[in-house]
């Protein structure tokens, strides 16, 4: 019996990988992305993806959208409660597991494992331990194209923001960081990849500093305005 998976989706290029490694496992169906976004700014937290974008995403990869809406600042237990509520959905709709982008923080991957205890939906890691150096020349080779929409200037210089996830990139990272940004150096939205239909069109705008972090505004083209599609925000 095929396990039929949630993805957990950021907007980056991991959770986009590990979607692409799990439609080539032929015993998983992969039946919807859930994505937590800041009501406040309407972006997914960390990442500043726009929600138009990350819908479009969506659309091009052909999977149902589960928006879980949070406010901006979360308390840690009003977090937990929406992705309760979310994890009920998922139950619902039959899904018997919940698919991960982690690569190697045991912390984080513990925590998820606690989230889902008792839940009937059973954790998922398939790019769990992979070597980040080869892992991220195989996302590029294979056509993954991402911008750093957040870097860490304590981790990366700040003119780090907006660039392509490239192998120029990677050639010109400095050395200790991370080249998946495993360590929160910085975090990336996908525009195309094996796991695409159809490519997205977004533009780089402003760069601004905020609570530590630099962003990078990603804007998406007018093609990616909404279409009717399968996501509940949070209903």
């Amino acid at each position: 019996m095929a396990r039929r998976v949630l993805l957990s989706w950021s907007s980056g290029k991991d959770s986009a990988w590990t979607l692409h490694v799990l439609r080539n496992d032929p015993d998983v169906e992969v039946v919807g992305l859930l994505t937590t976004v800041n009501t406040t700014y309407g972006r997914v937290a960390m990442h500043s993806t726009r929600l138009a974008i990350v819908e479009a995403q969506a659309r091009a990869v052909g999977l149902p959208l589960r928006v879980i809406p949070l406010p901006w600042p979360c308390p840690n237990d009003v977090y937990e409660r929406a992705m309760r509520g979310a994890i009920e959905d998922g139950l619902r709709r039959g899904a018997t597991h919940v698919a991960f982008g982690d690569l190697f923080l045991e912390d984080i991957r513990a925590y998820r494992i606690k989230q889902l205890e008792g839940t009937g939906l059973e954790p998922l890691f398939p790019i769990w331990h992979q070597a980040t150096e080869r892992l991220a020349r195989r996302m590029v080779d294979a056509g993954v194209e991402a911008v750093l929409t957040c870097v860490d200037p304590k981790k990366l210089s700040r003119s780090f923001a907006g660039r392509r996830f490239d192998h120029a990139f990677l050639d010109e990272l400095p050395g200790g960081v991370d080249p998946c940004g495993e360590n929160g150096e910085f975090h990336t939205c996908v525009l195309a990849g094996p796991m695409f239909g159809e490519p997205l069109r977004a533009t780089v705008g402003e760069v601004v500093e905020r609570d530590g972090f630099c962003f990078a505004d990603l804007i998406p083209s007018p093609a990616m305005r909404p279409r009717p599609m399968e996501a509940t925000h949070g209903r």
